[in-house]
């Protein structure tokens, strides 16, 4: 397990939660740019089809170009969002940490990952968005609330963007059953930030904010 609270960087929350957006930031640039060199040697073959469905090579090119930095963007900022969650409830539960529970129902995977375990809370899962349109995510994730709550823990699951598709909506109106059915708690859109902000004081979606704006002023 790791534990959160140990090594807790100082200057307060909010020059935490900074420093780790632009470390995330410079990581994202350099994958970014990694890919790039490597998508300048690629194969440009399938671009003929792209022409027959009257895309053109320059417009393929780029359609390609921004197919890799969504996938990298989506994967940084999820990361960066999680991150920057376990940080402020790092701040109030200095012994949360995450965790591993042993699968109860089958044998893969061998485990379930919680993100953070918090003795007076429960174990919380955080996603910063979750599109998912496969029916069998539902399975899955039955087998690893069963085995969460036979671990003895309470399922706490934290979403904090929704999604806008039909069946994605439908998806996660079947996960927060599921989380209650498993004496568990579902919070998703502004319920997720107010759970953040109610249990640890930190007002994450301010900290953004105001960090979002400081980047749009070019301070």
């Amino acid at each position: 397990m790791e534990n959160y609270g140990v090594g807790a960087p100082a200057g307060g929350i909010a020059e935490s939660i900074s420093r780790l957006a632009e470390s995330y930031a410079q990581r994202l640039v350099a994958r970014i740019a990694l890919r790039k060199e490597e998508m300048a040697a690629d194969d440009t073959g399938h671009y003929l089809v792209y022409e027959v469905l009257g895309v053109s090579r320059e417009d393929g090119a780029k359609i390609d170009d921004y197919q890799n930095r969504g996938r990298f963007l989506y994967r940084y900022a999820g990361g960066f969002l999680e991150d920057a969650t376990v940080a402020c409830f790092a701040q109030r539960y200095p012994d949360g940490r995450s965790a591993d529970v042993p699968n109860a129902v089958g044998s893969s995977p061998q485990t379930f990952e919680i993100d953070c375990y918090i003795k007076e809370l429960g174990a919380i899962e955080i996603k910063w968005r979750d599109a998912t349109t496969d029916g069998d995510h539902i399975r899955k994730e039955r087998d690893r609330l069963r085995s969460i709550k036979q671990a003895g823990f309470k399922p706490v699951r934290l979403m904090f963007y929704e999604p806008n598709r039909e069946a994605a909506i439908r998806i996660q109106k079947s996960l927060a059953a599921l989380y209650e059915e498993m004496g568990g708690e579902y919070h998703s859109g502004e319920s997720a930030w107010s759970y953040v902000k109610n249990h640890t004081g930190v007002d994450l979606k301010a900290i953004l904010e105001a960090m979002a704006k400081e980047q749009a002023n070019g301070d």
